[in-house]
């Protein structure tokens, strides 16, 4: 047993203690940090790429590429948020005239219901009637609570911490920006001859996959957006430019995504009775649904060098352990594994 019991193994154990402790108290308050330094990392290409063909100075090309990257998200959040919030006016408004319909459409049900179950026993008439009830009851609970003061004020009270980790965002990522060579320089300066050409490989890859990650997640959210568009032109003409926008950008909520706009507006249609176009919503975010997790793997797998079915895996166990970071950083961790074997710095040659 005392020959497990080395200054090397103790300092190992160390090491995975101090990660392990990282992982739970210091990630889920770093998600920012974190987020900005991922971000660094992909952009970073396109900061090599004016430096090489523009000829700048990393300074310039850094400032250059960040207010683009800022201009582009805030022209698209812009436009998005406005089309959003003039369709929130616009269902505001109609609210009265639509709960009258609602009121008058349950007092048509539940007299067609009296008729349809004239002629059964009055025990099963009442059991009817009371699940009506308890289900309606439940709609109506569920709608207040979530427009419910509390509610509101619970999300007011949330609305200051997400601009102070925005801004810290926006700041770590141009202060990443500007200093991911140096940070480079002062990882590989603790690293020996023969580690730090291990590490290069590694990083070298790593970049290769970041970059896939980057393509293959734009090109499954493209897919989804022009699917939207079109289904959307097909089911809802009106809106399909301002809403096929608005579930691209929240489809990239891991699991839900499009059903988190696309089940409540079925349902609506549902309750007010055009069933049709409830039908049409409804079926439009399974089609998505579908596109989302049978795509999503395939493409990252080629993309990130992984085959989907591990890629499908790591995704799940991610988002179970982390939470929506996960969902990313799963994919990631397996990549990191695999060329660190192919590294050479991990070595995993047993037989049982």
């Amino acid at each position: 047993m005392s020959k497990w019991l080395t200054k090397r193994n103790f300092f190992i154990l160390f090491s995975i203690a101090i990660v392990i402790l990282i992982f739970i108290y210091i990630v889920p308050v770093s998600v920012p940090i974190i987020l900005a330094l991922l971000t660094a990392l992909l952009i970073d290409p396109l900061v090599q790429l004016a430096i090489v063909k523009l000829k700048w100075k990393r300074k310039i090309a850094v400032i250059s590429v960040f207010m683009f990257i800022l201009v582009l998200i805030s022209s698209i959040l812009y436009f998005t948020v406005n089309k959003l919030i003039g369709k929130i006016i616009d269902f505001a408004e109609q609210a009265p005239d639509l709960f009258n319909k609602l009121s008058g459409m349950w007092i048509d049900m539940q007299t067609k219901m009296f008729q349809y179950t004239s002629g059964l026993p009055i025990e099963v008439v009442n059991s009817i009637q009371r699940e009506s009830n308890t289900v309606l009851n439940s709609m109506r609970e569920s709608i207040l609570h979530i427009l419910s003061s509390e509610q509101i004020l619970l999300f007011a009270t949330d609305i200051p911490n997400l601009l102070v980790s925005l801004i810290v965002y926006i700041i770590a990522l141009f202060l990443f920006m500007l200093e991911l060579p140096n940070l480079k320089f002062k990882l590989f300066e603790r690293f020996t001859e023969s580690t730090a050409k291990k590490v290069r490989i590694m990083v070298t890859r790593l970049n290769a996959v970041l970059i896939g990650f980057m393509k293959a997640q734009l090109l499954v959210s493209f897919i989804i957006l022009a699917v939207a568009f079109v289904g959307l032109l097909i089911v809802a003409p009106k809106y399909a430019v301002a809403m096929s926008l608005v579930i691209w950008i929240i489809d990239i909520v891991p699991i839900l995504g499009s059903i988190i706009v696309l089940a409540p507006w079925a349902l609506y249609h549902f309750i007010s009775g055009d069933v049709a176009t409830g039908t049409q919503l409804a079926t439009l975010a399974i089609v998505l649904l579908l596109i989302r997790r049978i795509v999503e793997p395939k493409v990252m797998g080629s993309h990130i060098g992984l085959s989907p079915l591990p890629t499908l895996i790591a995704m799940f166990i991610g988002l179970k352990l982390i939470g929506f970071l996960g969902f990313f950083i799963g994919p990631l961790l397996v990549i990191l594994f695999t060329t660190a074997r192919e590294a050479g710095i991990i070595k995993l040659d047993f037989k049982i």
